[in-house]
C-alpha cells in the first residue's frame, strides 16, 4: 500500500493569478487522516502560503467546507483513504467569489441568514420568574432536524438554482426559517412570510434535491422548502377566500 497521496490544491492569489490554478503536494496517507489533516500538513511542512478556513476539526463549526473531487464536503470529515490512490482535487466551494486559494466570500450567505430573522420572536415576553417556555418531545421533534444546520454552505455550493440566480434565498436560510416557524415558542412566522414567499424565496426552488444530498447533518433543506411551499400556498388561498382574516 502506498504511504503518500497527492493533493491538487486550487491556488488563487489575486496578485499573481487571474483565476485558480492547481498545485500538487504529496502528503502522508494515513488511515485516520482527513483532507483537512493533509492541508494542515502542507501548511506546516510544505507551503505556509496555502490559505483555507478551519476551526473545530469535529464537523461542528462548518468552516472547512470545500470541493473535494467535484463534490462539496467538510474537509474535516472526508478521509484521504477514501480517495486512494489519488490524486485528490481540493477546490473552493462553488457559487461563491474566491478571496484567496480555498477561502470564499460569504457575505451574501450571511445576509440571507439574517433576512429570515433566525431567532425566537414573541409578541410579549413572559417575566423570568414565571418560568421557562416548556415543550413536549413531540413539539421539539417538529423542528429539531432543521436545528442541526451548521451553516457550512455546502448546500449553496450544490444548489443549481443558486448557481444561476444568486438572488435565491437558498436552502440553509429557508431551512433555518422553518426551524423557528415550527418551534412552538415562536410567534414570528408572519414576520418571515414576506421573505420566504417572495419570488426569490421558496418559489425559486425547482426541487432538484442536491442540497439535501450535500448536507453533512441530514437537515433535508429540500424537504423544508417543499413544506413551506405548501404553507405559503395555503396561506395565500386563505387570504383570497377570507380577506377579512388577512394581515
Amino acid at each position: 500500500m502506498v504511504d503518500r497521496i497527492t493533493l491538487q490544491v486550487a491556488r488563487y492569489r489575486p496578485d499573481r493569478e487571474n483565476e485558480p490554478v492547481p498545485q500538487s503536494y504529496e502528503v502522508p496517507l494515513r488511515k485516520e487522516w482527513t483532507v483537512l489533516d493533509g492541508l494542515n500538513y502542507i501548511k506546516d511542512y510544505l507551503d505556509g502560503t496555502v490559505s483555507y478556513r478551519w476551526s473545530c476539526r469535529m464537523g461542528i463549526c462548518g468552516s472547512c467546507g470545500m470541493t473535494v473531487n467535484g463534490d462539496p464536503q467538510l474537509s474535516c470529515a472526508t478521509f484521504l483513504t477514501d480517495y486512494a490512490p489519488g490524486p485528490i482535487r481540493v477546490e473552493p466551494l462553488r457559487n461563491f467569489p474566491v478571496i484567496r486559494d480555498l477561502v470564499v466570500e460569504i457575505s451574501d450567505f450571511m445576509n440571507k441568514l439574517t433576512a429570515v430573522e433566525p431567532w425566537l420572536i414573541r409578541s410579549e415576553q413572559r417575566p423570568v420568574e414565571d418560568g421557562e417556555y416548556l415543550q413536549t418531545p413531540q413539539e421539539m421533534d417538529e423542528y429539531q432536524k432543521y436545528s442541526m444546520c451548521i451553516n457550512c454552505m455546502l448546500c449553496y455550493s450544490a444548489c443549481p438554482v443558486y448557481a444561476l440566480d444568486p438572488g435565491f434565498l437558498g436552502p440553509a436560510a429557508i431551512a433555518l426559517a422553518q426551524r423557528y416557524n415550527l418551534d412552538s415558542r415562536d410567534e414570528g412566522a408572519e414576520d418571515r412570510r414576506d421573505v420566504l414567499a417572495s419570488a426569490d424565496g421558496v418559489w425559486s426552488c425547482t426541487f432538484v434535491g442536491e442540497c439535501t444530498t450535500a448536507c453533512p447533518k441530514g437537515v433535508d433543506p429540500a424537504g423544508a422548502i417543499q413544506r413551506y411551499k405548501l404553507t405559503a400556498a395555503t396561506q395565500s388561498l386563505r387570504d383570497l377566500l377570507m380577506p377579512w382574516r388577512a394581515r
